[in-house]
């Protein structure tokens, strides 16, 4: 059964409506959400996506509704491993909290524009050589692998080639002047930190978008599905942000059950390219028909029990703790706290943040 266009279109249409409203929220209002505020925008988000289940059931079939269920669970996973390199980005290069709302909404349309290229690319590629599922599978299986080996590695966020060159070319001020990237001081143009801010969530989104796309279409071939998990995934993650804060930290097996998440979507990519094996070389390029099919049924009892087991032992072996002062980041409550000069300048902008003149 296919998808009907009128319900693809009335979709897209309401989500970019959505995402809209939400943007024009953000730019007229930036600050820092409660925790009442940010709690009933999750929910609100979370309803969403269960009750768009629902209407793919009703227009379509179970099939369908139960694949974008376990894209949006393994989407929405992945995007709360991503929340955590925004915390340390955002502490990295001291961005107010009151501004903090802009730059997440920022990197998630970054994230968005991303995801959408990879998927139009990905979707092309899959319906004319169904050999990449091989690579697709070796791929997650090899990442999970790196999450295990590096999960009691300190998370510490280290500035690509690309912003150190930027760095070191572009002037930039010592300041943020709110949401601008671009000021004049003393008749001179000059960058803000705000740009390198943005190119650092740009290129993590980019990491981020390698490894959950080939992850989702692991779970359903439909375009409109992949996608669409994918925007309810990331819709609510910045409110899912400031909720969190230090409780991030607690979370301390959320690597290892998204590393059997991306292990057993790996292999059901293997499993499936097998299954229908066009490669000459394994198995004079025929199907290999003993090999079973993993039913999206199964997928998804597997994704949410991994989730759920992750978060419940991680909440038990973290009980009572709570994060250091000087470690909890600024969304968490607090300002951060820094070490100064003897001029009485933090370290950072001494080392970062005065204006470079080329």
């Amino acid at each position: 059964m296919e998808l009907p266009v009128w319900f693809e279109v009335a979709t897209f249409v309401g989500l970019t409506v959505l995402l809209l409203a939400d943007l024009a929220l953000v730019v007229r209002r930036p600050h820092e959400p409660s925790v009442k505020e940010a709690t009933a925008w999750v929910v609100f988000y979370v309803a969403l996506a269960l009750a768009f289940g629902v209407v793919v059931l009703a227009v379509t079939n179970g099939q369908f509704a139960t694949e974008f269920y376990a894209g949006w669970l393994t989407e929405y996973s992945l995007s709360v491993d991503n929340l955590f390199v925004f915390v340390i980005i955002m502490a990295r290069f001291q961005v107010p909290r009151k501004l903090q709302q802009e730059v997440l909404m920022v990197g998630i349309i970054i994230a968005l524009v991303l995801r959408g290229v990879f998927i139009l690319l990905g979707a092309a590629v899959i319906e004319r050589f169904t050999w990449v599922f091989y690579i697709f599978g070796a791929f997650l299986v090899y990442t999970a692998i790196n999450l295990v080996r590096n999960r009691d590695e300190d998370e510490d966020y280290e500035e690509n080639a690309l912003i150190r060159r930027m760095r070191k070319v572009l002037p930039i001020t010592k300041d943020f002047h709110e949401s601008k990237i671009r000021v004049t001081e003393g008749g001179k143009k000059y960058w803000t930190p705000m740009i390198v801010v943005f190119l650092a969530l740009g290129t993590t989104d980019l990491l981020f978008a390698l490894d959950s796309i080939p992850a989702i279409f692991g779970l359903t071939k439909e375009p409109f599905i992949v996608f669409t998990a994918n925007i309810f995934a990331l819709m609510g993650l910045r409110q899912l942000y400031f909720l969190l804060g230090g409780l991030l930290k607690r979370l301390v097996y959320l690597s290892i059950g998204l590393a059997v998440i991306l292990a057993f979507i790996g292999v059901k990519l293997i499993m499936e390219a097998l299954h229908t094996n066009e490669l000459p070389f394994i198995n004079g390029g025929e199907p290999i028909e003993a090999v079973p099919e993993i039913p999206i049924w199964l997928s998804l009892s597997v994704i949410l029990g991994v989730l759920v087991v992750a978060t419940v032992a991680s909440l038990l072996k973290t009980r009572g703790q709570t994060p250091d002062d000087d470690e909890r980041p600024q969304v968490a409550g607090g300002e951060q706290q820094v070490q100064t000069d003897d001029s009485g300048r933090t370290a950072a902008a001494t080392e970062a943040d005065e204006p470079r003149r080329t």
